[in-house]
Parts: C-alpha cells; structure tokens; sequence
C-alpha cells in the first residue's frame, strides 16, 4: 500500500493549491482548486492575490463580469463558490439540485407555518415566476427593486422564536437564492466596491446565449468527487463527505464509480485516485498569508496535518477559518488588518529568522496591494479580533 508522510501531502498542497508556483489566470486557479470560496467577496480576490504574478481585481472582474468564463453560483455545503462554467455545471448536479429541493421543502413549511398561505411550494413558484419577469423585463436588477415591484418578495417570516437572535426575514432572499439554484438567474456586478456582497441579478438566458448543460447527477457526483481528489489527495473518504455536504451513501457511490486506491496516510486509512501515486520533488520554501474561508484553509475536514494545534485561535465556534499565515504546507500563524491599513500577524510557533522576513515581505506587499481597501473578515475568529484591534507583528 502506497504511504504518504505528512511532508509529501504538504509538498503536494504546495504545488496543486498554486502556492510554490502561481496560476496563470482566474481561470485555472478556479478550476484547479475546484471552485474559490466566495462567501465572503473579499476572499475570492484574496485567494487569487495569494496565487496569481501581478493578479489585479480587475482580471477577475473581467472573468467574472465581462468575458463570464467563471461563475458565482451555491455549491458543496450551500456555500457560494466561484467556478470555471464546465465545473459549474458539473457542481449544479451533483450538490446544488438537491440543495435546493431541500430548501424549497424547508421554505414552504416555514411559510405555512406563518400563515401566509396553505400550499407553501405553490405560493413558491407563484413567486419566483414573477420575480422572473419583473427581472426579464428589467435586463439586470438588485434585489431592492425586485422586492420593490413584486408584492409576494415583501412578505416577511419570523425565524428564530426565544432566541437572542428572533427576527423576521423577508421572502426576498428565499425566492432569489431558489430562482439562482435553479440556474434560471445568475449573480451579477455587486453595488459598489469589490468588497461587497449586494449582487446585481441577471435572467439566465442574458447572461449567457448558451445554458449550463444538463448532467445526471450520479455521474456529476463521480466527476466532481475525482476533480477534488486531483487537487485535494490523497485524503480520507470523510474528507470528501464533508467538503462537498454529501450523504456517506452518496459519497461512497462517488468514489466506487471512480476506483480509488487505498493509501496510508502516515498510519491512517486514505483514498487517492489511482493514476497518482507517484512521488514529487519537494518545492522551495516558500510562505503564503490566505485570507478567511480560503479553499486550501477549508480544503479538508480532517486537517490536523497542516493546522496541528491552533484550531481554536484560527477558526471560529462553527467552523470558519480566519486568515490565517502558512510556511512551507502547514499554518503557522494568523493575520489582519488594523484600521489604519498595515497588515498584522502573529507567529503560533517558531519558524526561524528567514521565514519571519519572507512573512514580514508578505504583508508588506498585501498593504501595498489593497491600497487602503477595507478587509474585514466576514467571520470573526479570536486571533484575527485581537490581531485587528492593536497588537502588532
């Protein structure tokens, strides 16, 4: 059986996770990490800064907004990633159907159960087919206008009873979040800055002349599960159930259909595609400052062999990463932003004099990237709170 050191796993993210060598484009960045996490906007263009010679904002505003070669769409774990439109389509099948027949079914209980109707999944598509026109007729539109024009968006349920966060949400969100699962509209240019989250939104058939193509799910799941493998492996078969939010039935399916090895993971059970056992030279040292819910951060569920014991700093109560600081594959350190724009870190444990001036030149050239654009992580994690609110590296 094929043994991988926690060296070569490290070796391995260095160079697929285009961390020892940069990408050439947005586009086989997207691609070879299988889709940015983009939550958070502010780590999609982080994420690409951290691996791109010279990237600029705008080269990903260019493939997200004007060329739309990539693609803004809810993923594994109902989590927004940016992705290339042949994974795109192959995500939509295997993860994103059925996460939204499941909040379809969530949607119209909650909304029977606040009385605004008797047939919640009726009153659903009642909706969502006249957003859908008010948006066709309009080209492009946020969501503001949409609930302005539409009466069924203004109605408002309340979530949360006896809890310290009780409040109402209106329909707004469900109808838009249903209408893009569903790929009949897209997300478009943000209201403001690169740092925002108010997306325009966009019929599907004008955005692109050409939908995403319709695949059978089985066989997305198959796909999907050895493109994460390709940048992700060797890993654990529970690495992959979590990261794309599947079922253990499902995953099990996936992986079946595709043949994996079996590999030891330095003393533990792990899968790896078969046509990549062979070993790899070790990069050059290398160091990276990623920002919060970047994919590599979030890579696996199983991650104690390049965070070891600084969980509790980086990520916060459910599971998000902070920014977080690497050396040479593993996370070393957390970093931040301070109001007056200098980039902070702080080292979790010792990693020598050259490590610290390659961190030191790292942050330097963040500060000198964004230009006083405002980062503040989406999530707060404890170090990234202390590290933003005064202490210095």
């Amino acid at each position: 059986m094929r043994r991988f050191s926690v060296e070569e796993r490290r070796s391995r993210l260095a160079r697929r996770h285009f961390l020892a060598a940069p990408a050439r484009d947005p586009l086989e960045l997207a691609g070879g990490l299988v889709g940015l996490h983009a939550t958070d906007p502010v780590t999609v263009y982080l994420s690409a800064w951290a691996r791109g010679k010279d990237f600029s904002v705008a080269h990903l505003e260019r493939a997200l907004y004007e060329e739309r070669s990539l693609l803004r769409m809810i993923g594994m774990r109902r989590t927004l990633f940016v992705l290339p439109l042949d994974l795109a389509a192959v995500v939509k099948a295997a993860c994103t159907e059925s996460i939204a027949e499941a909040q379809r079914r969530r949607y119209a209980k909650l909304i029977e159960e606040a009385g605004i109707t008797s047939n919640g999944l009726a009153w659903l598509e009642d909706a969502a087919d006249a957003t859908l026109r008010a948006l066709e007729s309009r080209g492009e539109a946020f969501a503001s206008e949409l609930s302005a024009e539409v009466p069924q968006l203004r109605e408002k349920v309340a979530v949360g009873e006896g809890k310290k966060w009780a409040g109402t949400i209106g329909m707004t969100t469900w109808v838009l979040f249903l209408l893009a699962a569903e790929g009949r509209i897209m997300r478009g240019r943000p209201r403001g800055t690169w740092t925002s989250s108010q997306w325009s939104w966009i019929p599907a058939r004008a955005w692109s002349s050409e939908p995403l193509p319709e695949l059978e799910a089985q066989a997305a799941r198959a796909h999907l599960a050895s493109r994460w493998l390709a940048a992700y492996g060797p890993a654990t078969l529970n690495d992959l159930k979590w990261w794309t939010g599947w079922t253990l039935a499902q995953t099990r399916s996936a992986l079946a259909e595709i043949g994996v090895a079996e590999v030891d993971l330095d003393g533990s059970p792990g899968i790896a595609l078969p046509d990549d056992l062979e070993s790899e030279p070790e990069p050059e040292p290398w160091t990276a400052l990623l920002p919060a819910l970047d994919p590599t951060v979030m890579g696996w569920k199983e991650r104690e062999w390049y965070l070891g014991a600084h969980g509790p700093a980086l990520f916060d109560r459910n599971g998000n990463a902070g920014p977080t600081v690497w050396w040479n594959g593993r996370i070393v350190g957390g970093w931040a932003r301070r109001k007056d724009g200098r980039i902070v870190f702080r080292l979790l444990e010792d990693v020598g004099r050259d490590a610290s001036r390659a961190m030191d030149a790292e942050a330097e050239r963040l500060e000198r990237w964004l230009d006083g654009a405002k980062v503040l992580p989406r999530f707060s994690t404890p170090l990234a709170k202390e590290l933003a609110e005064g202490a210095a590296r």
